[in-house]
């Protein structure tokens, strides 16, 4: 089975923010192996958009995947990461019981083209000890292709970056013409985002921006129609029920309602300091190192969240 997922646009960080197309989660499918989320921008020029400036903001349950076709991103966290997002290099880090990190673009960057994904932890390690992870992967040639995997292992290439669940995620351009078809994992299913160009997968087109599902099971045959650049993401389904809601990834309301209480204690007593890490309460996220005001957390709705498979 091979379904094809439309996006739907968001505003990242307000109304007038820059906008990102957001394929998953969405209501016929909520995640593909542990991945549980997924927004695609650009290019855009950051002097039409005014680029990316998310302030501090928190994350319990789940992992980052910040991967770039263009521009450099700063991200600082709580746990003392300072890092350049880069193009073709992997930032991956694991908010576990509880992190907060900044992103914005830097002064150099004229243009922004990316991903931004997560991966939710299973429930045995949710509360896992957070973490950050940088990678350069080897850029991989075949015959019509080129491949980065940042993930798991595709294409004779392996990344060695750890998971907590069975993935894999890879960048790939194809020449016109180039049908590839790489040795799929027993019980993986499978994503192909199409950045530009147009794919047919399994035989169902795939133009821009949309992405395509590929269930556990079936084959994998990727056909370019015209030079065209693909995210591949896949794994084995994480095969638990997840709650999402804002930042936070759990298995029930109370446990969301928690984080968000812990979160928007900590802002409010840290109200007025600097963000430097020296006089401020850290509480469960920490604090970042920069000097953006923190971001509220939104109100939680009436009725009850509800666990998603």
């Amino acid at each position: 089975m091979t379904d094809i997922l439309l996006p739907r646009d968001v505003p990242l960080g307000g109304l007038r923010a820059m906008n990102v197309r957001r394929t998953l989660p969405q209501r016929q499918r909520s995640l593909i192996g542990a991945w549980c989320f997924l927004d695609h921008y650009g290019p855009d020029r950051v002097a039409d958009t005014g680029g990316m400036l998310v302030a501090p903001h928190p994350h319990i349950g789940l992992q980052t995947v910040s991967w770039l076709f263009g521009g450099t991103i700063e991200h600082r966290d709580s746990i003392g990461t300072h890092a350049l997002v880069k193009p073709g290099e992997l930032n991956l880090m694991t908010a576990g019981r509880g992190i907060s990190h900044s992103e914005v673009s830097t002064d150099e960057a004229t243009v922004l083209h990316g991903v931004q994904l997560w991966v939710a932890l299973p429930s045995a390690v949710r509360d896992t000890e957070p973490a950050f992870r940088h990678y350069a992967p080897p850029v991989m040639h075949g015959e019509g292709w080129d491949a980065q995997v940042f993930l798991g292992s595709l294409l004779g290439s392996e990344s060695p970056v750890e998971t907590f669940s069975p993935l894999v995620g890879a960048e790939i351009i194809l020449d016109a013409g180039t049908t590839l078809t790489p040795e799929v994992e027993p019980g993986y299913e499978y994503g192909v985002l199409v950045d530009f160009g147009a794919v047919h997968v399994n035989g169902e087109e795939v133009t821009q921006h949309h992405l395509a599902y590929v269930a556990p099971g079936e084959p994998l045959e990727i056909l370019a129609d015209d030079l065209s650049h693909v995210l591949l993401i896949g794994g084995r389904p994480l095969g638990e029920d997840i709650v999402m809601w804002w930042n936070f990834v759990g298995r029930d309301h109370e446990e969301i309602s928690e984080a968000r209480n812990d979160w928007m204690a900590q802002i409010s007593d840290n109200a007025g300091l600097v963000q430097d890490g020296t006089d401020a309460y850290d509480g469960r996220f920490g604090i970042v190192g920069d000097h953006l005001t923190p971001i509220p957390a939104p109100v939680m709705p009436n009725a009850r969240l509800k666990a998603r498979a």
